[in-house]
């Protein structure tokens, strides 16, 4: 049995993963010309997807690559001493298990878990799925495929084809978020540094082995702001408009926009469908619920999603009419919550008043102080998404001892998708 899954990020190699060792044949394809280096911000994984990742025999790496953050520098816009914060214990209090690491390095992990087993193409990307499974595709022939997987991320290009325009699904919360890579010479090896104020946080770290830093800006828009997502220098202007002022150290941050070699801007999203799944065709990770970048759990989400989509189509022997609904069943609590955390986890990182930011400081400055039983104690009760994480479950999918046979009419598989 065929699938082409679109998108070589992190929920397409961790499915492509798992459909492999199920038995299946899978093809990603990616518009990409080699694996996105994008110099990408700092991402979680909280304990399901550190479970899943041992399970794929990657967790020494991922461990390995993890930025070693361990403090945390916290100023208040306007006052003059900061608040130093022992990361450790928030992260040791969130979840069972946790990694952070960077996301281009997580995704080439994943990538090199399976790269032997997958056919890989970089370069091309889909231009029409047909409801029989044929694919067509801007530069290579088309190919028939019995399913197609969109792992595409928040801008989908398989959702916009098989469900319509993304402003059906998106829902702006009213944030912004940017990230841009600085000379190493900025970055403090273990630490971050936050500033905060009144509807903005910016903030900067590094890690021992990244040959750069990077400075993370979140800023709030009661609506949603006109530019082009193409337009790098009105994205880098709106920065600017946004953070101008509000520190010294910041603005020598946004002096490195124009010299910066990776840029990343996006508004703040969810995705939000009722159905993931439509024929052959269906979605996983931010493709289909993204939750908010940099708010949500995101990476965790798609993690998740990949394995139980393979699973459950293990466990159906390949019959999308029934793995489709019983995927999208297994996910829909973990996605309820995980959209329900951004929101508020939102609120805390930009606040939208001087209560806020106070808040938000003192509460650091408390995590600080107390003994580090107490403190943990503190963060569960008060942080949701501690609670959301360490309670998902997931069932187990144990591989698959043979390959799937072919179902329904495929095609010629020929020899790949060549790119013209």
């Amino acid at each position: 049995m065929r699938i082409l899954i679109s998108g070589a990020s992190i929920a397409g190699p961790v499915l492509a993963y798992w459909l492999t060792r199920h038995g299946f044949s899978v093809t990603v394809i990616e518009r990409a010309p080699a694996l996105r280096k994008t110099g990408g911000h700092a991402v979680d994984l909280f304990r399901p997807a550190v479970d899943i990742s041992e399970k794929m025999g990657v967790l020494p790496r991922v461990e390995q690559r993890a930025t070693g953050t361990k403090r945390m520098t916290l100023y208040r816009e306007g006052a003059r001493r900061p608040v130093g914060v022992d990361l450790s214990k928030i992260f040791g209090a969130t979840s069972d298990r946790h990694v952070e690491i960077m996301r281009d390095e997580l995704s080439e992990i994943y990538y090199d878990a399976a790269r032997e087993d997958v056919e890989y193409v970089f370069g091309d990307s889909i231009t029409a799925i047909s409801p029989e499974g044929e694919v067509r595709f801007e530069n290579a022939a088309p190919r028939r495929f019995d399913l197609v997987v969109g792992a595409d991320g928040l801008h989908s290009n398989v959702r916009r084809l098989v469900f319509g325009d993304e402003s059906r699904f998106s829902a702006f919360i009213g944030a912004y978020l940017g990230v841009l890579t600085l000379p190493k010479a900025f970055g403090l090896d273990g630490e971050v540094r936050i500033h905060v104020g009144v509807g903005r946080t910016a903030g900067m770290y590094g890690a021992r082995h990244l040959g750069d830093a990077r400075a993370l800006f979140l800023f709030r828009s009661e609506h949603e702001l006109d530019y082009h997502h193409r337009d790098v220098p009105r994205q880098k202007d709106l920065l600017r408009n946004a953070f101008g002022g509000m520190h010294a150290e910041v603005d020598r941050w946004l002096d490195e926009l124009d010299r910066t070699p990776a840029f990343y801007f996006d508004s703040i999203t969810q995705l939000r469908m009722d159905t993931w799944s439509r024929g052959r065709v269906t979605l996983v990770g931010d493709a289909g619920y993204c939750p908010g970048p940099a708010v949500g759990g995101s990476t965790t989400l798609a993690v998740v999603g990949a394995y139980i989509l393979a699973g459950e189509l293990a466990r159906a022997d390949g019959d999308y009419e029934r793995a489709f609904p019983a995927y999208e069943r297994a996910m829909a609590e973990h996605v309820r919550g995980s959209h329900a955390v951004a929101l508020s986890a939102a609120k805390t990182l930009i606040p939208t008043s001087r209560l806020g930011v106070s808040g938000l400081v003192q509460g650091s400055r408390l995590i600080s102080a107390l003994p580090a039983g107490l403190s943990r104690a503190f963060i569960r009760l008060t942080t949701k998404s501690a609670r959301l994480y360490n309670a998902m479950t997931v069932d187990d999918y144990p591989p698959s001892p043979a390959p799937r046979d072919q179902v329904g009419h495929a095609g010629d598989p020929g020899s790949g998708l060549g790119v013209g």
